[in-house]
């Protein structure tokens, strides 16, 4: 079993795979907040977040057909500029973290973001490039914990996009935040054999997730399953944050 892992937390990490990806299918961002998080009541959280990151890109062929004509690729491009300025510091600092640091910080940003997502914030004047570096720079800051999406999600939620659009940016920008963060990971010593074990495991359950939130997509009101979905990343937070503390 990969990570040592009994079949009993393999069989409930399983589950919460599928959740995280019909949220990813439908809604094109928590799946990683949304796993790490609930990863982190069971077990130590670090080694599973390369394979969250593989996950993302294997997810990300899944759905590439039905989001290329909606990706918004200025606004990805200067979000991954400013995210590959963070991420060399951030990972570092992350691995050098204990368990329990990384779990704190994990379930303490989630459960910011996620507020801030609930709340509506809205911008009221239109950022520019270099604005949106910015907020890359915050998402590379926290993909070293595996959330990196967050930011960019309630950074965009709060500017008039189409759900469509929202979706297909939000998908592709994971996936070049991703890519990016893998080799510092690898250069860490976190990517191994049992890696790859948990991807292939992890494999059916990404299509089945995948694919039933992209018909979900098709034929639901994006906002209340969005609301769904924060709520739940607020629930996962808190429990979280509650473990830690009494631990």
């Amino acid at each position: 079993m990969p990570f040592d892992l009994g079949p009993g937390t393999l069989a409930v990490l399983a589950c919460g795979l599928l959740v995280a990806a019909f949220v990813r299918g439908y809604s094109g961002f928590g799946f990683s907040a949304i796993f790490i998080a609930f990863a982190a009541l069971m077990t130590n959280p670090l080694p599973l977040i390369p394979v969250v990151f593989a996950c993302e890109v294997i997810m990300t062929a899944f759905q590439a057909r039905g989001i290329r004509g909606h990706i918004d690729w200025i606004r990805v491009g200067w979000l991954l500029l400013g995210a590959a300025v963070a991420l060399p510091f951030s990972v570092g600092i992350m691995l050098s973290a204990g368990e329990a640091t990384v779990r704190l910080v994990i379930s303490g940003i989630v459960l910011v973001m996620a507020c801030i997502l609930l709340s509506g914030w809205r911008l009221k004047r239109r950022m520019g490039g270099l604005g949106y570096g910015g907020v890359g720079l915050v998402s590379g800051a926290c993909n070293s914990a595996g959330v990196g999406g967050l930011p960019v999600a309630a950074f965009l939620s709060a500017q008039p996009l189409e759900a469509a659009v929202f979706r297909a940016t939000m998908i592709i920008y994971l996936t070049g935040l991703d890519l990016m963060t893998l080799p510092w990971l690898w250069a860490g010593g976190i990517v191994t054999r049992d890696t790859g074990l948990a991807i292939l495991l992890a494999f059916p359950f990404l299509g089945v997730g995948v694919w039933l939130g992209g018909k979900r997509f098709l034929s639901a009101s994006p906002k209340t399953f969005r609301k769904a979905a924060i709520m739940l990343m607020l629930v996962l937070s808190g429990l979280g944050l509650l473990r830690v503390l009494i631990s």
